[in-house]
Formats: C-alpha cells, structure tokens, sequence
C-alpha cells in the first residue's frame, strides 16, 4: 500500500513507526505544513525510500490532490487537526483514492437550544457525501484512531459476540497519567480537546434518536483495569455516539471521559476568557485563532513522553442481555507509557491513538476489509482487527463487570 500521510505530528510520527517494519506497507509519504519537521522523521525512519518528505498546507486540496497522484497514493491518511477534515476528505474522493481519518467533519452547536437539541452534528459533512463515494465505487473510513476507532471495534465485537441484546453502549475513557512539571499539559491536541470537551456532548437513545446536554453532564465513577483505578468520568461530545447507532442495535450510546476536576476548572476558564475561540480575530493588526495561541503556548504533546508516567485505558463498557441473563463487560486497551516510549519512542495517548489506522490499513491492503461508501469501523467485522492488535505489541482486554441493577 502507498500512503499519503497529511500530518507528522505525533500521532504521524508514530504512525510511521509503527508501520516501518510492517512489508505490504511499499511506502508512506510524510506530508507535513513544516517540510523540516518532516525531513526530521524520514531521517529517523531511515530515508526517502519508503518515507519520502513532502511540504503541504492541509487547507489546499489542489495541492494534496496533486500530491497523492505525483505518488501514486492508494490512500490519504489525515492525522492533522479535524478543522482541515473536509478539505482532506473531498481531496480524496476528487483524488479518487482510499480515505481514511481519526476524527470526523467538525460539528455545529444548534443555535437556539445547544444543551438540548443537536445542530450540525459530527460527520454530518462526510455521511451526507456516502452516496457519491460508493457511486465512484470508493470508500472513506472515517473515525478510526482509537476513540474513535478501536472503540468502535469493540462495540461491533461485543454485539456480534457477547450479546443478544444491547441495553448500552458506553465508551469510558480513564488514566493515571501525570506530566512532572507542568501544572497544565493536556497529553493530546488542546486543539481537539476544547472541541470535544467544550461542545454540548450528544448523547443517543432508542425512540429518541440524538440529543446533547450541558458540558460535564452526568458524572460516573468508573473502575479502570491495570491499576488505573476509579476515576470520574463526564459526558463528552465523541463519534463514538454518531457511529454506533448507524450499525448496531442497541438502547442507548454514551462517550465519557475522566478529565479531573482540576482539568474541567482550566477548559472552563478557556471558555470564559473566550480563549476557546477558533475563529480568527484582529490583534495589534495580526489576525490570529485566540485557541491556536492556547495550543502555541503549551508544551506540544508529541514531547512530553520523557516527563510523562503512568497508564492510559481506552474500552468500551456494553450492558445487555446474553442467554437470557444481565451482562456486562469492558472491553478495553490500556497503554502504559514508559512500555510505549522503550517501544516506539512516543507517549502513551499518542502510541494508543497511532496503531489503530495502520492495521485498518493492513486490513485494506489484504482485502478483508471491503466497501463502498463512507464508513465508520463499525461496518467491518472486528475479528480480524483484534486478532492482529497482540502482534503489534498493543493487546486488548475483556472484563465481565456487574450488571447495573434493573431499573
């Protein structure tokens, strides 16, 4: 498979680490706005052979049309942030290659009732488009890191394989992580994490369809494996939520993520000083987006592996029916973060994040995967997927948990 990589990033980076020693990888274009930070991991990648270094501005799809036809690229992989997500997907189908991202088309707060009712929701843009993909005979997996992604993987197992019926599909999102010295070092995209934990989460319901709720709604204990332990977990606007209910039955679909009282108090005060803001705005005659300065000011997470300790856990925790009997079970995915860096060099959240698209890819290149259209990872069987995950050094976990109580 040939690849168009927009995005050497640490999510990039590790990306292409992780698919080096991989063989039916023939080779992966490291295209980066920065061409010196892409030069930089093709040298460490051993060269120009397999990982040839290319400028690009994510924003200019002539530009990525032109390079993935000037390499003859099977797929576009977009590892940068998802505000450039419809610029990158459309180049792909005007490309007339394979697409592939880790977070859907950016979604819009409904304009009068934004707690309550969705507006434009997250991948709105890119399911409306399915029709004319698999006209063009083409596909586009959309939302396939690891949340989304591998917890998509896991809902398809588990209702494929551990239930008869679904009551809830729940991804729950938990660490003990600590960055030493930084009294604020978000361990992903402070670009991507305001947008996800700033915007009204959704939530789905059967008989009710989509529906959101104020930031930080309906806080849970939740028990994580591997030493983790109990962490609070709040509601969060996730693709997890817009991609299940599309493929599998089921009552009700929720993301929540332990963020931390202390972290929620920092997002909050972003809000409040309106450092949230994506928009441009003019400043001492220099028009700049107030949360790209945030993101310019923190440390970049792709460098904090050597001050980072601790785990991450990424799952899915299903409750139904199975024989006629509650069920509950975790499916999960814990990265540890000193493992991750002897490994492949990078940190935990971004390792966790990186191995999920390359064996998508692997699945692709060989066929087992098939479609047309735009999809979610659901629409493929999950089998393959995790029969695969011990032989990248990332091994997933099932745990039967108490069924909650009937109400």
């Amino acid at each position: 498979m040939k690849v168009l990589l927009v995005g050497v990033g640490g999510v990039g980076e590790a990306m292409a680490a992780i698919a080096k020693p991989r063989a039916w990888m023939q080779k992966m274009v490291l295209a980066d706005y920065n061409l010196a930070r892409a030069r930089q991991v093709s040298k460490q990648l051993g060269g120009s052979g397999r990982f040839p270094a290319e400028q690009i501005d994510a924003s200019d799809r002539a530009a990525i049309v032109r390079l993935a036809r000037k390499h003859d690229a099977d797929l576009i992989m977009n590892a940068v942030d998802p505000i450039f997500n419809e610029t990158l997907f459309d180049a792909a189908f005007e490309a007339g290659t394979l697409y592939m991202d880790m977070a859907m088309t950016l979604s819009r707060p409904h304009p009068t009732q934004p707690h309550s009712k969705t507006g434009i929701k997250l991948g709105d843009y890119q399911f409306e488009r399915s029709g004319a993909w698999a006209k063009k005979g083409k596909l586009a997996v959309v939302g396939m890191g690891v949340e989304p992604g591998l917890s998509d993987v896991f809902a398809r197992y588990a209702a494929d394989h551990l239930f008869d019926e679904i009551d809830e599909i729940g991804v729950r999102d938990g660490a003990n992580l600590v960055v030493r010295g930084y009294a604020f070092a978000p361990t992903f995209s402070i670009w991507t994490t305001i947008e996800e934990c700033l915007n009204p989460p959704v939530i789905w319901e059967e008989g009710r369809g989509w529906y959101t709720t104020p930031p930080f709604s309906e806080p849970e204990v939740f028990d994580f494996p591997k030493g983790i332990g109990l962490v609070e977990c709040v509601n969060v606007e996730h693709e997890e939520v817009l991609l299940a209910p599309r493929y599998l039955k089921c009552k009700r679909v929720t993301f929540k993520y332990g963020l931390g009282d202390e972290f929620i108090s920092y997002l909050k005060m972003l809000r409040t000083l309106g450092l949230d803001n994506k928009d441009k705005i003019r400043v001492k005659g220099v028009e700049v987006a107030p949360r790209d300065v945030v993101a310019a000011c923190l440390p970049n997470p792709a460098t904090l592996g050597n001050q980072m300790s601790g785990k991450t856990c990424a799952g899915t925790y299903v409750t139904g029916i199975k024989d006629g009997k509650p069920r509950a079970v975790y499916l999960y995915q814990v990265a540890d973060n000193k493992a991750c860096m002897r490994r492949i060099g990078s940190q935990a959240v971004v390792a966790q994040t990186a191995f999920n698209p390359i064996i998508a890819m692997e699945l692709l290149d060989a066929g087992i995967w098939q479609g047309q259209g735009v999809q979610g990872p659901e629409a493929f069987d999950a089998v393959p997927f995790m029969k695969k995950m011990r032989g990248y050094g990332f091994p997933y976990g099932i745990e039967e948990r108490m069924p909650p109580p009937a109400l």
